[in-house]
């Protein structure tokens, strides 16, 4: 007969409720202050209905977050969990080298160098004795930690050491959860503000995008590092313009 695959250990609850805290737009990290170039595609008129921006969001999650961001936390949340720093530098170098434009850049960096200082101080501080010694190799990742990085590194410290492969992918997958459901907020919150949409229209495109989240975390799971990529040619040109554009109210 098969053999049954036991069913993966369900979190507990207070690893849950850190993974939430994680993506909430609470966190002092900045997230709200970007729009990833949606300003720039509402300033353009390319973007101007609710059903512009849920198409839109759906686009970016599937051709830019899945394939870039949500692949490498998929990869450095087991590096963390393992302490293997050089894959952890590898993967931050590629992050950092791969943003197309300087305003991205700066938005991951600023990011993660938050999110660093964040659990540093959650932790009592850098010459705490519950300091935790990945922060500071986290902290020092040159130029910056980058915030899929550092984002790994918080989840690493919140989810319990798995007791197997089920349970690790299934802890992995709860994460990357937390990862793109904070994410997708973010930007409905920047649609609501900028188009400007009703509060209805923006819970509409939410949900619009929690439909297609499950599929593009599964595709950020099955890409290997050589499919990993970050190409997404309007996306940068209008990241471009936005740098110069005259008034707005996002810094990316």
């Amino acid at each position: 007969m098969p053999r049954i695959a036991p069913r993966p250990t369900p979190l507990s609850a207070g690893a849950r409720l850190q993974l939430m805290w994680l993506a909430s737009p609470a966190l002092p990290v900045g997230g709200f202050s970007y729009s990833e170039g949606l300003e720039a595609a509402i300033d353009a008129g390319i973007v101007t209905t609710e059903a512009h921006v849920a198409s839109w969001l759906r686009d970016q999650l599937h051709l830019a977050v899945a394939r870039s961001d949500l692949a490498i936390v998929a990869r450095a949340v087991p590096a963390w969990q393992r302490t293997d720093l050089a894959r952890v530098r590898e993967l931050n170098d590629w992050v950092v080298q791969t943003r197309e434009t300087a305003e991205l850049r700066l938005q991951t960096e600023q990011m993660g160098r938050s999110l660093v200082e964040w659990l540093r101080n959650r932790s009592g501080g850098a010459q705490s004795d519950n300091a935790d010694p990945r922060l500071q190799h986290c902290a020092t990742l040159p130029p910056a930690p980058t915030w899929p990085v550092a984002f790994a590194l918080a989840v690493a410290q919140c989810l319990p050491a798995s007791s197997g492969h089920a349970d690790g992918e299934a802890a992995l997958r709860e994460a990357l959860l937390s990862f793109t459901f904070g994410w997708a907020e973010n930007m409905v919150q920047a649609a609501i503000k900028a188009v400007p949409l009703g509060q209805s229209a923006g819970q509409r495109i939410l949900q619009s995008l929690i439909d297609a989240i499950p599929g593009a975390i599964d595709h950020a799971l099955s890409l290997p590092d050589s499919q990993r990529q970050a190409f997404t040619p309007m996306l940068a040109i209008l990241s471009s313009q936005h740098e110069t554009q005259y008034s707005r109210l996002f810094r990316s």
